[in-house]
């Protein structure tokens, strides 16, 4: 038994192979104890706290703690034989490759766990961690990017004259996508400065339509008539855009014409008729109502008051209720509406000729 375990392969006894495999075996049976019992009875008691951070710990030591503890065993086994130089240069290769893998994927891990927290902390959050995808994809690019820098500058490569190299590039290519760069540096506008967000109901130029997709280069909005509109984020950084989700009440002014035969007791009393119809429908608060002006073929009469909702469809329905009553007070009382006429006065003269 004792010479089978002291024969030599590469360099190294059975003997020296059993406690390499011993090393990995019991790493592994530790490593799996942890996880069943001690990680998951954390993870349940994570679940009865008010704060979310011992969640994230928890979560991490999980996704990226035991994947540096198996690269550790098999690591400490393998480091315990004796190996060859190329073996060992492979070794530290794979080991490297593998932590700075680990260590990107934590960072990016945190990165995001922070940008959730600080979005659910604004108005109407989960709907803007929906929105994070776009802005997480920059972010793991550069992220990555430098971590294989790192990673290069560690096996022994030069990086400088990559990085170099990469800066006059980047360089041609900024000046070549000019209006690309320019979309993308207007989604982080879009994404911090929030003047719109996914469901809003919003307004440009002569477009309008509900968000429903915030992306790199473009946002999409669908119209009230079915289409997709498409518009470049830096169109509409740059125009004049009416948000009416973010309206807590709506303002509304009206007019009326009614005919000058109107008498002077109804004309007094059209703004107090007015008043009370408008103060008699829910969700509203009236502001004013006067009679206004002296039309063409009209006395005119302006009213203004807030409709306490954004919604259009309550708007209209409350304009409608008043426009109703309004008519029917009107008819009630002999009110006339006006509507543009024009009166013709014909003087005949006559004229006796003398002979």
């Amino acid at each position: 038994m004792n010479e089978i375990l002291e024969r030599t392969f590469y360099h190294n006894t059975v003997l020296d192979y059993i406690i390499a495999a011993g090393i990995i075996l019991l790493g592994i049976i530790i490593i799996n104890v942890f996880k069943r019992t001690v990680l998951t009875r954390l993870q349940r008691l994570t679940e009865h706290t008010s704060t979310s951070i011992d969640n994230y710990v928890v979560e991490g030591v999980e996704r990226f703690g035991l994947p540096a503890l198996y690269v550790t065993v098999f690591f400490a086994a393998l480091n315990y034989l004796v190996l060859s130089q190329k073996l060992v240069n492979i070794l530290r290769i794979a080991v490297t490759i593998a932590v700075t893998v680990l260590v990107i994927r934590f960072i990016s891990y945190a990165i995001l766990y922070m940008l959730r927290g600080y979005v659910r902390k604004q108005t109407h959050g989960e709907e803007k961690v929906k929105q994070l995808g776009g802005l997480m994809l920059l972010i793991n690019v550069l992220i990555w990017f430098v971590g294989f820098v790192f990673l290069f500058d560690n096996m022994g490569y030069d990086v400088t004259t990559v990085i170099a190299g990469l800066g006059i590039g980047g360089i041609a290519i900024a000046l070549a996508a000019q209006n690309i760069l320019g979309d993308l540096f207007n989604y982080f506008v879009i994404f911090f400065d929030r003047p719109f967000e996914v469901g809003d109901f919003v307004i440009v130029d002569d477009k309008m339509g509900v968000v429903e997709y915030v992306g790199i280069k473009t946002t999409r909005l669908k119209s009230l008539s079915g289409e997709q509109l498409v518009f470049s984020n830096s169109d509409l950084t740059g125009s004049r855009l009416h948000n009416y989700k973010r309206m807590q009440r709506r303002r509304v002014l009206f007019k009326i014409g009614v005919t000058y035969q109107t008498s002077l007791r109804d004309v007094k009393e059209i703004p107090v008729i007015i008043k009370s119809i408008v103060q008699a429908q829910k969700l509203t608060e009236f502001d004013r109502s006067h009679f206004s002006a002296y039309g063409d073929s009209s006395l005119d009469f302006e009213t203004v008051f807030y409709v306490l909702s954004s919604e259009y469809n309550v708007y209209m329905d409350i304009q409608q209720a008043i426009n109703l009553r309004i008519f029917e007070e009107f008819q009630m009382r002999g009110i006339e509406f006006a509507y543009p006429t024009r009166m013709l006065y014909v003087q005949n003269q006559q004229q006796e000729a003398t002979t």
